[in-house]
């Protein structure tokens, strides 16, 4: 399992935090699974713009 540090807004923060109280409770590694799920989210949407751009090209 990977490690890394970064920093965020406050404002992206708070909302954040608040957005995965709701979605999943104070329960232990809330945050770390929906940052997992955030990235999982971004390297899908990431890949796919990358194909299209290189669709455009051909």
């Amino acid at each position: 399992m990977g490690r890394i540090n970064f920093v965020l807004d406050d404002e992206v923060e708070n909302e954040f935090r608040k957005l995965v109280a709701i979605k999943y409770g104070a329960r232990r590694g809330a945050l770390g699974a929906a940052l997992n799920e955030a990235v999982k989210m971004w390297i899908a949407k990431a890949r796919t713009d990358l194909k299209e751009l290189e669709v455009a090209k051909e």
